[in-house]
């Protein structure tokens, strides 16, 4: 069956029609204004963070000593660039200046300032990755080598992003953290706030499903497993119903805290004790003393053998 062509004739009007909502609904486009943020840019950008964090890992081999620098010092050159325009944009719609693209200097100066108090993050932020991953094989019976993790492991691609994200979110730098970690949260289905406040030796376990809200506190040597909802009990509002921002609304959680899958843990005030441990699907809402153990009562599980419905009466047994 052949294209009918005439059916092509539609199409300008279709396409005025679809027009006609970018002023109706203004709310979802971004037209005649100075650029945004470049979201291919920033994802860009975070490979070659990777590159830097973990050399001879991902895209260049036969790294050395002999010339790892030169190769690190043209990634880092590069980084210095691409965060200086898209951190300079960033600012820039933060300040409201959209529709004046003539002060671009006075952004990109200020862009370069915050870009090189990031830059000289790195090699703090490379340190703490060295806990997760040691904390990673120490946690993990099924992990052979650390490489295994850097190779392999979500929670710690997750985690990497999370980290560079959130020194980005303490310089007060928009969209871009959110970005970086909502990129993350897209290839592992690890959802993490930049603004999420994590300690060293951080180890997430399989990780599909784990949230971690902008206001959560971790501490040291803490172990999430897969499903864990670190998250806020209810939002509170001001006189006119509209969300009241910046308050404490998620947990913390101290040192050495272990939470098994699928439990959920919610509410700004709600503390859980270092060397607790929190058990699968338990639902928590109130703190919890150090050293203490949470768990659902046993369930009574009640089972039918089909074979028995095969040949005679229906037999349960229950446990």
């Amino acid at each position: 069956m052949s294209t009918d062509f005439r059916l092509k004739d539609q199409l300008p009007k279709i396409t005025q029609r679809i027009v006609q909502t970018y002023d109706e609904v203004g709310k979802i486009n971004h037209l005649g204004h100075c650029p945004l943020p470049n979201y291919d840019e920033i994802i860009a950008a975070v490979g070659d963070l990777k590159e830097i964090l973990f050399p001879g890992y991902r895209r260049r081999e036969r790294l050395h000593r002999g010339n790892v620098s030169y190769y690190v010092g043209d990634l880092v050159d590069r980084l210095h660039d691409r965060f200086t325009q898209q951190i300079g944009r960033a600012l820039r719609h933060e300040a409201g200046a959209t529709d004046d693209c003539d002060n671009d200097q006075d952004f990109e100066a200020l862009g370069q300032a915050k870009t090189m108090l990031f830059l000289e993050r790195l090699p703090e932020v490379r340190k703490i990755l060295a806990t997760d991953v040691q904390a990673a094989y120490d946690g993990d019976p099924a992990c052979k080598s650390l490489d295994e993790v850097i190779f392999c492991y979500p929670g710690l691609e997750a985690i990497t992003v999370y980290r560079l994200a959130h020194v980005l979110y303490e310089l007060d730098i928009p969209f871009i953290p959110r970005m970086m970690t909502e990129w993350a949260h897209s290839r592992t289905g690890i959802d993490i706030h930049p603004g999420a406040k994590i300690g060293q030796h951080f180890f997430i376990d399989h990780g599909t499903g784990v949230v971690i809200g902008e206001t959560t506190d971790i501490g040291e040597h803490v172990k999430l497993y897969q499903g864990v909802t670190l998250g806020a009990l209810s939002f509170a509002t001001d006189g006119d119903g509209n969300l009241v921002r910046g308050s404490k609304r998620h947990p913390t959680l101290e040192d050495s805290v272990v939470v098994y899958a699928n439990a959920t843990i919610l509410g700004g005030q709600t503390i859980v004790g270092h060397d607790s441990v929190v058990g699968s699907n338990v639902w928590l809402t109130q703190s919890v003393s150090p050293f203490t153990t949470v768990m659902l009562e046993k369930p009574k599980l009640k089972m039918r053998s089909d074979m028995e419905m095969a040949v005679g009466p229906k037999t349960n047994f229950e446990i």
